[in-house]
């Protein structure tokens, strides 16, 4: 499993869940949480608010996940705030990764280290625009959902 985090203006780096591990609420703090989010929400917005969103995967919607946000002080959209089944409003799962993954995967990986390799370069040469536009699409397909009454959207 690969993480990564956008906004308008920057991008985070790509953490890399090793084979195997299953991604639990200990996991994720462990892996991602911790190293990341604080040092991430600095580099991408500075001095500026910001709120970290999250799908509700059983380790994001956790309460050892969510207590960590408020101790951190951190504004996060909660569990009871997010739609259950809801990949259309995450400019990861319904832009971002797609395009990721057909540039990193143009070509087959013999292993792999081979691919982890050609993801960490693809990554960086998604161009800004690209990322500022898939952040900026959020608001429109918000509306979308809530006029389909939480209901899927292309």
């Amino acid at each position: 499993m690969v993480w990564a985090g956008v906004s308008a203006d920057s991008r985070t780096n790509l953490i890399f869940v090793p084979q195997g591990v299953k991604i639990d609420s200990q996991t994720y703090r462990e892996l991602v949480l911790e190293p990341e989010i604080a040092s991430a929400g600095e580099k991408l917005f500075q001095n500026h608010p910001w709120t970290y969103q999250q799908d509700s995967a059983p380790a994001h919607a956790s309460k050892v996940s969510q207590s960590w946000f408020r101790e951190q002080n951190i504004d996060f959209i909660s569990k009871d705030e997010w739609p259950p089944s809801s990949p259309d409003l995450n400019p990861l799962d319904y832009s971002v990764w797609a395009n990721l993954e057909s540039r990193a995967c143009a070509k087959s990986h013999k292993s792999l280290e081979s691919l982890k390799v050609s993801l960490l370069s693809e990554w960086q040469k998604i161009p800004q625009e690209e990322l500022r536009k898939a952040v900026h699409q959020f608001r429109s397909r918000l509306t979308s959902v809530i006029h389909k009454k939480g209901g899927y959207i292309e």
